[in-house]
């Protein structure tokens, strides 16, 4: 089973109701920074998600299935970091947040190391 697939749906729902929660139960009762913080996870939690989708619904593994598990990983720790620090948790937590951007940059370049392989050995094999 291609566990990648429902990963990456749980990131997309989870992205979709947070970002719902934000904008209606916590209207008014965030900071200017912390709603700025929601806002930009809740955008990189579904966006990750759907390239994360993509990855596993293209059915390839190596590069392309392990760039959709960094975006998967990358996207947690990302807006995971910023929607704790949103609601209040200690500042300090804003240093780990950048890992989870690392981990993000990783899988898009692991997904197109990932397609220029497949290229490659698509070209490979035309007589």
């Amino acid at each position: 089973m291609n566990r990648l697939i429902p990963a990456a749906a749980l990131i997309g729902f989870l992205s979709v109701a947070l970002g719902a929660f934000g904008a209606h139960a916590l209207d008014g009762r965030l900071t200017a920074q912390g709603a700025e913080w929601w806002h930009t996870a809740t955008l990189y939690g579904l966006t990750h998600a759907g390239a994360a989708l993509a990855a596993g619904l293209s059915g390839r593994g190596g590069k392309i299935a392990a760039g959709g598990w960094m975006l998967v990983a990358g996207a947690v720790i990302f807006a995971g970091t910023l929607y704790a620090m949103a609601l209040g948790a200690p500042r300090w937590l804003g240093a780990i947040t950048p890992v989870g951007g690392i981990s993000l940059l990783a899988g898009w370049g692991m997904i197109g190391l990932g397609g220029l392989a497949a290229a490659r050995s698509a070209q490979d094999d035309v007589p």
